[in-house]
């Protein structure tokens, strides 16, 4: 995505001019961001803060989409030893470090920015607790996004981007015919990877509705979901013998190296092709999982300040969240990140044909609670567990329906 970016406000940094320019405030920030697109990214806000007067100790953590950081972070909070700001998604995921009291709330800033008004009710729902902001958000992303290579899609005679599941897996097999080479579908064996690919093969055959069916209402009876586990089963003939526990970047690396057609992953994808020097239209497509009218699902990354009895940490973490919020901190990271900017009041008219699409949901508020906020953390684990069962085994329709229908109630 390009946009172009204004000067940082003055008035940024003379709100913290009582620091003293000559004082640089450490700030170590625990993130899961690891690959080429996602070091270029984060690499932005570190930047931005240092000229600020800051020192940012970069400490990222990989493994697992972010569940490796997060048990980093919650076991330092608990330990009373915790970092400067750590990342999150949108979920509940740090409700309970809410709870606990271990975390600053960000109502001052939220007050300045007007956050009240500025920002889609169900992203407040994610961050805003008791009547109090307790996370900056960063960007909004959308999980549920199909990527291909055009020029292996022209080798093997498909002429134009598919645009749903049926249209995918058409071209999947004209490129299993024609380009024997070619895996027709990359994919990263992992288990939040795979349920992924399964949440992007409900919203193909349901949409909003069945979404909000199963993962709100817990409702599993529908013909929709059972027709659910016998495409994503399909997927699996379309996936090579490499698969299992491969990180996603390498996935879409194999994509963008034309060794695969298709890779079904969320619009982070789009940093490691940019981070490539690839061209969205020219070297690379991308189509929402059931077209056009899919409902944008919220996903995306929150930082969190924790409480600390070490001096100037407050400040610190004052600057970290009003950098994060600022119009050039949302251009200049996202820009990196593949996202959009959460934020409606910065310059979005130049942007790629992907991210138009998302520009014009968060305009229209046309966004969807994640499967993350509809469910508990244990339900959402056990679904995934549940999800992952059925791909790598031979179960049966049958039994991962019931499997799945007791996941979900937990």
């Amino acid at each position: 995505m390009i946009v172009r970016p204004t000067q940082l406000v003055a008035a940024l940094i003379a709100g913290f001019a009582m620091v003293g320019a000559a004082q640089a405030q450490k700030a170590e920030v625990i993130h899961w961001w690891t690959s080429g697109g996602e070091a270029a990214a984060i690499k932005e806000f570190a930047n931005m803060y240092n000229k600020m007067g800051g020192s940012w100790q970069d400490n990222p953590v990989a493994g697992g989409g972010g569940g490796a950081a997060r048990t980093v972070i919650i076991n330092r909070m608990q330990g009373g030893d915790a970092p400067t700001a750590a990342q999150f998604n949108y979920s509940n995921q740090y409700r309970e470090a809410i709870t606990a009291g271990l975390l600053n709330n960000l109502d001052d800033l939220a007050k300045k920015e007007n956050w009240d008004a500025a920002l889609p009710e169900s992203i407040k729902t994610s961050i805003k607790v008791n009547g109090s902001y307790y996370a900056v958000p960063v960007n909004l992303h959308m999980p549920h996004w199909v990527w291909s290579n055009k020029a292996v899609l022209a080798k093997a005679g498909v002429t134009k981007d598919p645009q749903n599941l049926a249209e995918v897996m058409a071209a999947m097999d004209q490129v299993k015919a024609k380009l024997p080479g070619v895996v027709p579908l990359a994919l990263g064996g992992q288990g939040w990877q795979e349920a992924i690919l399964f949440q992007d093969v409900l919203l193909a055959n349901g949409g909003k509705d069945l979404w909000l069916k199963v993962f709100k209402d817990k409702d599993l009876s529908s013909k929709e979901f059972r027709k659910t586990l016998e495409d994503f089963r399909k997927l699996k003939g379309y996936v090579d013998a490499g698969s299992p526990g491969r990180d996603w970047n390498l996935a879409t690396g194999m994509v963008i190296e034309g060794k695969a057609a298709f890779q079904y992953m969320g619009d982070w994808a789009k940093g490691e092709f940019i981070n490539a020097g690839k061209v969205q239209g020219k070297d690379f497509g991308c189509a929402l999982v059931a077209g056009p009218n899919t409902p944008y699902i919220i996903g995306g990354d929150v930082f969190v300040f924790p409480k600390s009895d070490k001096p100037g940490v407050k400040e610190a973490q004052a600057k970290l969240a009003a950098m994060m919020y600022s119009k050039d901190g949302q251009v200049a990271f996202n820009n990196k990140k593949g996202s959009i900017p959460i934020r409606t009041d910065v310059d979005l008219t130049k942007v790629d044909a992907c991210a138009a699409i998302g520009v014009k949901a968060l305009k229209e508020r046309r966004l969807l609670e994640s499967q993350d906020q509809l469910m508990s953390p244990d339900a959402n684990g056990a679904m995934n567990d549940a999800i992952s069962k059925f791909w790598n085994s031979d179960q049966s329709v049958d039994d991962a329906l019931k499997a799945m229908q007791v996941a979900v109630k937990r």
